[in-house]
């Protein structure tokens, strides 16, 4: 077998076993005459085998390319034999178009937090009607426990989640149900704990600087290997793995001022992977910048990923939900059913207007007919905005089931690739907090302090002495990971399971019809009234409207869906009847009066779709 290892600066290079095997003779590894910096050599070993790298005579270190960590971060490595797992499902791909991405952590979808688990319960999400499962990082970090993020071997799956062949198995199962697996992967850092990989070359530069300190390097002295390094890990992912995608995390974070983008390299790569399989393979950015350049295709000077996370529509859809104007969320709250409207429509609120938050204009417009808005994702929850705040409480920690419905309902049927978080779709119970499992205490103390003083930043004030903060969940205290577990007695539960109904219901009517999937943006129209609370929003026949206001009934017109005909317009014949018939509603379906207009009762959504001149009118349910 081929042991090869990228170590620049190294004078030698020795491969050590461990392990079964920690008492058989080192092996010396030989320069690489044709790749300057490599060294390689070839070892009898097997599926299994532990090993470590030596350099100049110091410690073991983990093969940075090792794909198995068994002992966790900093530990020997595990030689993975990929071809020796036998797949079960044959796979054709599911692309991203007409997708319903749901997220998920592996840690808490489950008590056991392990991919067999999660497998387990994959049968819930093929009939709740999603297309693909998005899966949180699973690379390996300290401790059994955390988010992911703080992973430090890009190549390696985490032990205590089930190891590589856990993770296939996972991606298999879903397979067989026909759900696609996106995984979320980071580039922008590594974590501190267990990262020895300053120690093999230049992997990160101080050209750059990021939150969690040096930058990746991807554009400094020696970048050239540090790049293909991550785009061999991505690779990997879709190749060994068979993931159907990757979500690409805090993009904005990827320092690079090369000519090239990484992000236009790793989008070429895996364009090329995806014509060598015969497979749809996407990326989705999680970016901050508001660029159209990021979706834009590498022909036309963009980055040529497929997607990215539009959190502008989630900030407008969660101003007008609960009112909250702290933040980031000021400018969408001043006029919050206005802010939904340029979203729906246009993508980015922020499109080169100022930010208050930032203290700056934000973004650029986002032509939607270059830009199908299938390629932004739209959400009401994420991981993110749920756990960073203070005490990581769901919408259904403050919201009455109809205003849970409404949010349902406007993601759903908006023209994004909608993406749901575990346990929304019943209106879990349980919190999404920060959690870590560190070894090292003054690493957990540094994350503890850092929490708090980021939950008293949204709250205005600073965690000290006034009591500000005191029942805040600790990220190291185990009970806070604990209380993140889904509880799967809810979903069959009331109120849970009317909410799980519904969702189910709003998925079925986006698989049915093709208006909810119709790219073309001009089909989309929007109309509010920010004081009475309603909203709707129309594409092609489907008309979605929603009274967010808390008493009265709202009054919503409903314009026509198509001109009238020609002898209609010049007043020689009448207009014809139009016919609705009711697609969905909470808490119960609504039609439209003869005059084509909806009465809304608080807190409530309908769904009605407008049939052809002609068609019986359905009254079923009419109010």
């Amino acid at each position: 077998m081929l042991f090869e290892v990228w170590a620049p600066e190294a004078g030698r290079v020795a491969l050590h076993w461990a392990g079964d095997r920690s008492d058989a003779p080192p092996v010396e590894l030989a320069r690489d005459p044709a790749r300057p910096g490599w060294w390689r050599a070839d070892a009898p070993a097997g599926d299994g085998d532990r090993y470590a790298f030596r350099l100049d005579g110091g410690p073991p270190r983990p093969d940075p390319r090792a794909a198995r960590l068994p002992a966790g971060p900093g530990g020997p490595g595990a030689v993975v034999e990929h071809a020796r797992f036998a797949w079960r499902h044959p796979w054709p791909g599911r692309p991203l178009p007409g997708a319903v991405l749901y997220e998920l952590h592996v840690g808490t979808y489950t008590p056991e937090g392990t991919f067999d688990a999660a497998a387990a319960r994959l049968g819930h999400l093929a009939d709740l009607g999603v297309t693909h499962v998005s899966l949180m990082p699973v690379c390996p970090f300290p401790g059994t426990h955390g988010w992911g993020y703080d992973g430090i071997a890009p190549w390696a799956v985490h032990e205590p989640y089930g190891g590589p062949d856990g993770l296939k198995r996972f991606v298999d199962a879903a397979h067989g149900h026909g759900l696609g697996v996106v995984l979320d992967v980071v580039h922008n850092h590594l974590g501190p704990s267990g990262n020895h990989l300053p120690e093999f070359g230049p992997y990160f530069t101080d050209t750059h600087h990021t939150p969690w300190g040096a930058a990746v390097n991807l554009d400094a002295p020696g970048s050239d290997d540090v790049r293909r390094y991550l785009v061999g890990s991505a690779l990997g992912w879709l190749r060994d793995y068979r993931v159907d995608g990757l979500r690409l995390d805090a993009v904005h974070a990827l320092h690079d001022d090369r000519a090239q983008h990484f992000l236009a390299e790793l989008s070429a790569a895996v364009d090329a992977l995806a014509a060598q399989q015969r497979r749809p393979l996407f990326l989705i950015a999680e970016s901050d910048r508001n660029d159209p350049r990021t979706t834009a295709p590498r022909a036309s000077g963009g980055l040529g990923l497929h997607a990215q996370w539009n959190d502008d529509f989630h900030h407008a859809l969660h101003t007008a939900l609960t009112g909250e104007s702290h933040g980031y969320y000021a400018d969408f709250a001043r006029a919050p059913l206005a802010a939904l409207a340029k979203t729906l429509t246009g993508g980015f609120f922020h499109d080169g207007s100022h930010s208050s938050f930032r203290g700056r204009r934000h973004g650029a417009p986002l032509d939607l007919r270059a830009t199908p808005p299938h390629r932004l994702l739209g959400y009401a929850q994420t991981h993110d905005q749920i756990g960073n705040r203070a005490y990581g409480d769901r919408l259904t920690a403050t919201l009455s089931p109809g205003l849970l419905a409404c949010a349902a309902a406007l993601v759903l049927c908006s023209p994004f690739t909608p993406m749901l978080f575990m346990g929304e779709e019943w209106g879990a119970r349980t919190p999404w907090q920060y959690f870590t499992d560190h070894p090292d205490p003054e690493l957990a103390e540094a994350v503890r302090a850092g929490r708090r003083r980021e939950f008293a930043a949204q709250e205005g004030g600073a965690a000290h002495g006034d009591g500000l903060g005191a029942d805040w969940p600790d990220p190291q205290d185990p009970a806070t990971r604990d209380r993140c577990v889904l509880d799967w007695a809810e979903p069959s539960a009331a109120p849970h399971a009317a909410l799980l109904s519904w969702y189910r219901s709003l998925l079925a009517l986006r698989r049915t019809h093709p208006a909810l999937t119709d790219p073309d943006p001009s089909r989309t129209h929007v109309c509010h009234d920010e004081d009475a609370r309603w909203l709707l929003l129309r594409r092609g026949p489907v008309h979605l409207a929603v009274n967010l206001a808390p008493s009265g009934t709202a009054t919503v017109p409903l314009p026509p869906s198509t001109a009238p005909p020609a002898d209609a317009r010049r007043g020689t014949a009448p207009a014809p009847a139009r016919n609705f018939r009711a697609a969905a509603g909470w808490p119960h379906p609504v039609l439209p009066d003869d005059g084509g207009v909806l009465h809304l009762p608080a807190e409530s959504v309908a769904v009605v779709v407008e049939e052809p001149p002609g068609t019986l009118r359905a009254r079923a349910g009419r109010t």
